[in-house]
């Protein structure tokens, strides 16, 4: 999973932070670039800092949850450390990676190398005071402890909206659930993410729990590329609405839990009146929609993509 944040220029002159997070160790990059930067060079940047250390990963999913925490974090550390925030990214990640998550049950660190880290706070030891000096090793002790607290602050706060939504499920081993998937118009590459209802795939039976909130789930032939361990968010025991489910056979999922969803019928024109111009719009019934989801489209793009349905 991978977002970007905007944030005040800093000395260096980037003003954003591209996050990297590997959805089974929860670990964490967190990446200063800047919003103009081309794709090449952004490119240069993925190779440099992930591929040569991961390979090329595949992308997936990841829980809102998870996102607001990093954002409200790196929001906080950067109010705290103003312009000189790029300085400070190197002990932020490494706070983060340090910190114990519920949904693995460690820290990102012990996930990903197998053993605890031994963190900047210990730097307090005679021998590393002489050495590295006292003054940078009392500021960086202050610096890691400042961004520990900001890390459970941003915790905490997304934990309890998280909470006031939504109620505790549990699933056993054996038991058969469905998975929550998404899908994609198709029709702009500016509409990545559709704004149609989730759809539910499965039932796919639970192998084991993993932690107190994930499962892994032995998938269908057809998801051989999709990672088989789930949240418990994004499960569900039985769906009373059978429009909300769909076959993995009929639809190819990717990775990111999501689907193309296909046009079946134009059901309407209109016309978009705005000050300077006209708009001509169409009225478009998907494949695995209801009618009262149909959705009203630029028929240029439509017809664009799919001329045959008229």
């Amino acid at each position: 999973m991978d977002f970007a944040m905007g944030f005040s220029r800093s000395r260096q002159g980037h003003d954003a932070i591209w996050v990297i997070v590997d959805r089974l160790t929860k670990s964490a990059h967190f990446l200063p670039i800047r919003q103009t930067d081309p794709v090449d060079r952004l490119a240069q940047v993925y190779v440099k800092e992930i591929v040569r250390l991961h390979g090329v990963p595949k992308t997936d999913g990841q829980s809102k949850k998870t996102i607001q925490a990093l954002e409200d974090l790196l929001r906080l550390c950067v109010l705290d450390f103003g312009g000189s925030w790029e300085d400070h990214i190197p002990l932020i990640e490494f706070a983060y990676n340090n910190s114990f998550q519920s949904s693995i049950g460690m820290a990102p660190y012990k996930a990903l190398y197998g053993r605890k880290c031994r963190t900047p706070l210990t730097l307090t030891e005679v021998g590393d005071r002489q050495e590295m000096g006292a003054t940078f090793v009392d500021e960086t002790v202050k610096k890691v402890n400042l961004i520990k607290e900001r890390l459970k602050a941003a915790q905490d706060r997304q934990q309890k909206y998280y909470n006031q939504k939504h109620r505790f499920i549990e699933f056993q081993v054996g038991d058969f659930v469905y998975v929550k998937v998404s899908s994609m118009k198709g029709v702009s590459r500016f509409d990545r993410v559709s704004k149609l209802s989730p759809r539910y795939v499965g039932p796919f039976k639970i192998l084991e729990r993993i932690g107190k909130s994930t499962y892994w789930l032995l998938l269908s032939d057809q998801m051989s590329d999709v990672h088989n361990v789930f949240h418990v968010s994004t499960l569900r025991k039985w769906i009373s609405d059978s429009g909300k489910k769909v076959s993995a056979d009929e639809v190819e999922i990717q990775e990111n839990l999501r689907y193309e969803e296909e046009p079946e019928l134009i059901l309407a024109y209109d016309v978009r009146k705005l000050r300077s111009k006209q708009i001509p719009m169409v009225k478009v019934q998907w494949k695995h929609r209801s009618a009262r989801e149909a959705t009203w489209e630029k028929e240029s793009d439509i017809r664009k993509s799919y001329p045959y349905l008229f």
